[in-house]
């Protein structure tokens, strides 16, 4: 029985029924599946949920919808944010036949499930959260890491942010494990780019008023501010530089997981001169733009990274199981890397840990009168090649 969309009340009352994991192979008139288990309620719905959803079903219909002979679906469910509800929700889309899982936002969600597919012996692909450990330590051969990950924007940012007239950093950090490898491995990047770190500063999760946090920065005299969080902390953060004037000071903010649609919510007044690293930005070529403008008919907003790399990744999947003549999950996952990747008509390759490659932007947001029209926020300012973006391949995972 194919599970379509599973809520909390199903997994959780122990509603699903599920088949017993298939034979490859074996159902050569069953649909070829691929599920998205995302945010669709929320803290992620913006970047994420049902965006990416759409973005998997356009790469189905752009494919053919067919492959192998098999109709193509796309299924989809709701973590709720919780990676027992993940766990259960992924343990039964495997057991009833589903070929590959995406998307998976926040750290502890991403890595209940992939330890799930690892068991199973099923495809996933991580396209929302970022730790760099899902292919540096985590690596599978079934597993493949689409996101920006940690090592790439942090190195993105202080490599390509510190200059002879930049060189001192000050953090404000949500007091969290991943806010603390943010800032950390930044710090590393920013000394050994010559620059100095001269402070930082915590805030719990949740926060909700940062005016002593901001006033410890401004008054350290530090260059530019790193924003180690994500969420409604980093937005409501940079609401509140902005009504401190650090940017009117000469003050520059750094971000990390900034989407398109955080800052659409901001608006220009506000995150002016913010700048962070990303892989992609819908006005950043004519591939990009092309997908962008039929993603936008439909869903009335710019597709963040998170959404276009759902594209990708989909796209890539179903290419690779026609290349490979088989749905076999470690056939098809050989194919993924060994063909190029298309990612919006950026170079870009699958490494042999499943760690996707390619160079890294840094942008700017711009200032209001630089802005030509709906979505036109960002100005890129520089690029990160590949080889110094992401950490070397774990000897391992080879």
């Amino acid at each position: 029985m194919a599970i379509r969309n599973l809520g909390r009340r199903a997994v959780v009352g122990g509603a699903a029924m599920v088949a017993a994991t298939p034979v490859f192979g074996a159902g050569a008139t069953d649909p070829v599946r691929i599920a998205v288990l995302t945010d669709e309620n929320g803290p992620y719905t913006d970047s994420g949920g049902a965006g990416n959803i759409t973005a998997a079903r356009m790469a189905a219909q752009d494919f053919g919808g067919v492959v192998l002979g098999r109709k193509i679906e796309i299924l989809h469910a709701d973590t709720q944010n919780k990676p027992d509800v993940a766990g259960s929700i992924a343990r039964a889309w495997y057991d009833s036949g589903v070929d590959a899982i995406i998307d998976l936002p926040v750290t502890p969600v991403a890595a209940a499930v992939q330890q799930i597919a690892r068991e199973k012996g099923r495809t996933i692909m991580i396209t929302a959260s970022a730790v760099s450990e899902f292919t540096s330590k985590n690596c599978a051969p079934i597993s493949s890491h689409w996101a920006d990950d940690t090592h790439a924007l942090t190195t993105g940012v202080a490599k390509l942010m510190t200059s002879p007239n930049s060189r001192t950093w000050f953090f404000i950090t949500v007091n969290f494990s991943f806010g603390e490898a943010l800032e950390a491995q930044t710090a590393q990047a920013i000394e050994a780019s010559g620059g100095k770190v001269i402070g930082d500063v915590k805030f719990p999760i949740g926060n909700t008023e940062f005016s002593s946090q901001i006033l410890a920065a401004q008054n350290s005299g530090a260059s530019i501010i790193g924003i180690a969080a994500v969420g409604g902390d980093q937005v409501n953060l940079i609401k509140q530089a902005a009504e401190f004037g650090l940017r009117k000071g000469g003050v520059q903010l750094a971000g990390y997981l900034i989407y398109i649609t955080d800052i659409h919510a901001l608006g220009l007044d506000v995150a002016q001169g913010l700048s962070f690293p990303a892989s992609f930005y819908w006005d950043q070529n004519d591939d990009s733009r092309a997908f962008s403008q039929r993603f936008m008919m439909e869903r009335k907003a710019a597709p963040t990274k998170n959404q276009a790399v759902n594209y990708a990744s989909s796209l890539h999947f179903l290419k690779a199981m026609a290349q490979a003549g088989t749905d076999d999950p470690i056939a098809v996952n050989k194919a993924m890397r060994a063909m190029p990747v298309s990612y919006f008509g950026r170079p870009a390759t699958l490494r042999a840990d499943g760690r996707l490659l390619y160079d890294v932007t840094l942008y700017r947001v711009k200032r209001p009168d630089e802005s030509h029209g709906p979505w036109d926020y960002y100005t890129a300012v520089g690029t990160l090649p590949a080889v110094e973006a992401f950490l070397p391949m774990n000897p391992a995972c080879g």
